[in-house]
């Protein structure tokens, strides 16, 4: 008797921006990767203009290798790279803020 064939695995690529996140559900045949899962949202037309590539990528907010063998329900997350370094715009921000606080307080007159 013949072997039921591998299922399909349904898995979901995502990608955010500030202003719009695109999320695209993809059926893999076993045992497929996330290399496999890039690919195909590399040729759908929703992720064109992406970088994919060479982004770094994860599952459910882990990094991972793109080697990495997908679950049925993965949530595969393509991250792009960060505007500015977080502690750079960390300082910035509290210099700034620094800058807008008025002039220190004089100590009342002594008695």
């Amino acid at each position: 008797m013949a072997q039921p064939e591998n299922p399909l695995i349904e898995v979901e690529v995502v990608y955010a921006e500030p202003q719009r996140a695109i999320a695209k559900l993809f059926r893999l045949a076993p045992p497929a990767t996330v290399a496999h899962a890039l690919e195909a949202a590399a040729a759908a037309v929703e992720f064109s203009g992406f970088e994919i590539a060479h982004a770094a990528v994860g599952v459910y907010g882990k990094l991972v290798s793109r080697e990495r063998i997908l679950d049925e329900g993965d949530r595969v997350e393509i991250y792009r790279a960060l505007a500015a370094d977080p502690k750079t715009a960390r300082r910035a921000r509290v210099k700034q803020a620094r800058r807008g606080l008025s002039h220190p307080q004089q100590s009342p007159p002594k008695r």
